[in-house]
C-alpha cells in the first residue's frame, strides 16, 4: 500500500466516533449487568407458591394411569352408558400434557416487579448497544460487520431484538430473560478483550453490496438460531425433570424453584422448532446470496472454502433436524439433540473457522 493510500484510510477512519462507539458498548455492558442483577432477583423473590404444579399433573396422570380402564356404568333410560376416566397420556413426541409454570416471578406480584425493571433495563441496554453498532459503522461509513469484532457486537444487539420483539408481539418469553442476558454478556467480554479489532477500512475484496445482504442475514439467521438453542436447552433440561418426576423421582428443591417456572416441555420443544423453521429459509437464501457473492469476488459460485463448506453443513444439520420433527420417531429428546449439533456446527463455521481454519474468508479477521 502507497503512502498516499495510506493516508487516505486513516482519514476515512473517524477516530471520535470509533472512541464513542467503544463507550458505548462498555456502557451497554453496564446496564446489561444490571439487567442481569435484576433478573435474578425476579427468580428469587418470585412466589414459589405456584411451583409443583408439573408433579401434580404427573402424579393425577400416573393415578389414573394406574386405575387402568375401569367404567362407571350409569343407566339412562334403561341403556347403559359407559364412561371411562380421562387420563393425561403422553403426546407422540413424548411430551407430556403439564401446563406451563408460572413464570421467573411464579405470579408474585414483587417477582413481576422485579421483572419489568429487568426488561425496562434490557432494552435501555439494547438501545445504548445499538447506538455503540452505529457509531461504528458511522466512524468507517461502511456496515458494522467487517471484523468478529463487530460481528460479534451486531449478532448479540440482533438477539436482544428478538427477544424484546417477540415480548413486543405479547409472546410470554420473559422466562428467556436471564439466559440470553447472560449470554451476551458472555458474548461482549469476548468481543472486547480477545477479538477486539480497532475501527478500519475494509480490504478491497469486501466491497460489496453483498456485504450489506449477505453477512446481515447471517448474522440475523445467527441470532434467531441462538435463541431456538437456548429455548432447546431449557427443553433438556425440563423434560428430563418431568420424566424423573413421572418415575416417582424427587429432584432438589433447587432443580424444582427454577424449572417448575418454566414452560412445560412440550411448550419449550414447540417453540424452538418454530423458531428454527422459521429462520431455515433464510439460511438458504443466505448461503445462496455467499455463492453469487463468491461468483462475482472470485468468479466461482463454490469454491468449497471453509466458510462455505461449514455453512453448508450448517443447512443439512438444520434440515436434518426439520425433517426429523416431521417423522414421529424422531421428535423430542432426539430431535433436540440434532437441533443442538446443528447449533454447535453454525458457533464453529463461526468462530472454529475465522480463528483455527485458513480460507478465502480469512481477510476478515478476527
Amino acid at each position: 500500500m502507497t503512502l498516499a493510500a495510506a493516508t487516505e484510510l486513516a482519514a476515512a477512519t473517524n477516530e471520535h466516533l470509533a472512541s464513542i462507539s467503544n463507550t458505548l458498548i462498555y456502557s451497554s455492558m453496564a446496564v446489561y449487568t444490571l439487567a442481569f442483577f435484576a433478573y435474578i432477583l425476579e427468580w428469587i423473590f418470585g412466589s414459589r407458591s405456584k411451583v409443583a404444579r408439573t408433579a401434580n399433573a404427573l402424579t393425577d396422570a400416573g393415578e389414573a394411569k394406574a386405575s387402568g380402564p375401569a367404567v362407571t356404568v350409569k343407566q339412562a333410560g334403561g341403556t347403559a352408558v359407559l364412561e371411562r376416566p380421562k387420563v393425561v397420556v403422553r403426546a407422540a413426541s413424548g411430551a407430556r400434557d403439564v401446563p406451563d409454570g408460572p413464570g421467573a416471578h411464579g405470579g408474585d406480584a414483587q417477582g413481576d416487579l422485579f421483572g419489568r425493571v429487568a426488561v425496562s433495563l434490557t432494552v435501555l441496554a439494547f438501545l445504548v448497544e445499538l447506538s455503540g453498532v452505529i457509531a461504528r459503522a458511522a466512524s468507517v461509513e461502511r456496515a458494522p460487520w467487517g471484523n468478529m469484532y463487530e460481528f460479534n457486537i451486531t449478532f448479540s444487539t440482533v438477539a436482544v431484538a428478538v427477544y424484546l420483539t417477540l415480548l413486543a408481539l405479547k409472546k410470554n418469553v420473559r422466562w428467556l430473560g436471564l439466559f440470553l442476558v447472560t449470554t451476551v454478556l458472555l458474548d461482549l467480554g469476548l468481543a472486547v478483550t480477545v477479538l477486539y479489532t480497532a475501527s478500519d477500512q475494509l480490504v478491497p475484496a469486501l466491497h460489496s453490496y453483498w456485504l450489506y445482504i449477505h453477512v446481515s442475514t447471517a448474522i440475523f439467521c445467527g441470532a434467531v438460531f441462538y435463541v431456538g438453542a437456548v429455548a432447546t436447552i431449557l427443553y433438556l433440561f425440563k423434560d428430563a425433570y418431568e420424566t424423573k418426576l413421572q418415575n416417582g423421582g424427587k429432584p432438589g428443591a433447587f432443580a424444582t424453584s427454577v424449572l417448575e417456572r418454566l414452560p412445560a416441555s412440550a411448550s419449550l420443544d414447540k417453540f424452538a422448532y418454530r423458531i428454527n423453521a422459521a429462520v431455515f429459509p433464510l439460511w438458504t437464501f443466505t448461503i445462496i446470496a455467499g455463492a453469487i457473492w463468491a461468483g462475482d469476488a472470485w468468479g466461482r459460485y463454490w469454491n468449497w472454502d471453509p466458510k462455505e463448506t461449514w455453512s453448508f453443513i450448517t443447512w443439512v444439520a438444520y434440515a436434518c433436524y426439520l425433517h426429523a420433527r416431521a417423522t414421529a420417531g424422531w421428535k423430542g429428546r432426539k430431535a433436540a439433540y440434532l437441533a443442538m449439533i446443528a447449533f454447535g456446527c453454525w458457533l464453529f463455521n463461526y468462530y472454529g473457522v475465522n480463528i483455527f481454519v485458513t480460507g478465502k474468508h480469512s481477510y476478515a479477521g478476527v
